[in-house]
């Protein structure tokens, strides 16, 4: 059973568009639960939906969260490369996860 935040990180997530990304403090903040990136972090850990578009949510700086070595990493890029987005180094090109909100006011502070 989901509890009302857990549902509305999900919604956050399915809304991210194809081909697109967002940064886990940016899923959170569009769920409104500011400052809880490491909550959608948790949720993702364990998620087993296979529907779930988990591959768009990156970190704030862009780059894929799990090891270069790790087949989730390996998933996520070829994930991410068949919707048309730039993989190179672990790291998104081309588009960067949305900056938050002390990222846009303060400019480096995550």
């Amino acid at each position: 059973m989901e509890n009302d935040a857990t549902a509305r990180i999900l919604a956050a997530i399915r809304a991210i568009p194809r081909g697109r990304v967002a940064g886990y403090g940016e899923v959170a903040r569009r769920a409104g639960l500011p400052g809880r990136a490491r909550m959608v972090a948790r949720l993702l850990s364990g998620n087993d939906d296979p529907a779930l578009p988990w591959h768009r949510v990156l970190r704030s700086d862009g780059r894929i969260a799990f090891p270069p070595d790790s087949d989730a990493f390996t998933e996520q890029s070829a994930r991410l490369r068949a919707e048309g987005v730039w993989v190179e180094g672990g790291r998104v090109r081309g588009q960067r996860a949305a900056a938050t909100l002390d990222q846009q006011l303060w400019g480096g502070v995550d």
